[in-house]
């Protein structure tokens, strides 16, 4: 069954990191929408808080909404600002980290 976006207004205008919020010590998710071909969620990362080295079936794109983020793909580091955006390529390992509290956009594309 496809999933419609969810969590979040239908037509309302919104900011997306006003649509998730930051929590000490945690990594904090919302999802938007997930099906077999797409997912999109919303993360806040408190400073210092990761996840994590993984793979994904898909291509991932990330987009810093809020803070420095710190990317890793394939042991090389990227640093993410807000309005910066990055691909992290399917099944290559890959990790986030918050360099300070960070909020970003996460679209995968299977």
């Amino acid at each position: 069954m496809n999933q419609m976006i969810k969590n979040i207004d239908k037509k309302t205008v919104v900011t997306l990191k006003e649509e998730v919020s930051y929590q000490k010590g945690q990594v904090v998710s919302k999802t938007l929408a997930q099906n077999d071909a797409v997912s999109v969620t919303l993360f806040a990362f408190d400073q210092g808080e990761e996840i994590s080295t993984h793979e994904s079936g898909g291509d991932a794109f990330v987009t810093c909404l809020d803070g420095v983020g710190e990317i890793t793909i394939d042991g090389e580091k990227f640093e993410l600002h807000e309005g910066e955006s990055i691909v992290m390529p399917a099944k290559h390992p890959h990790a986030v980290y918050g360099k300070e509290q960070f909020k970003m956009l996460l679209v995968v594309i299977f």
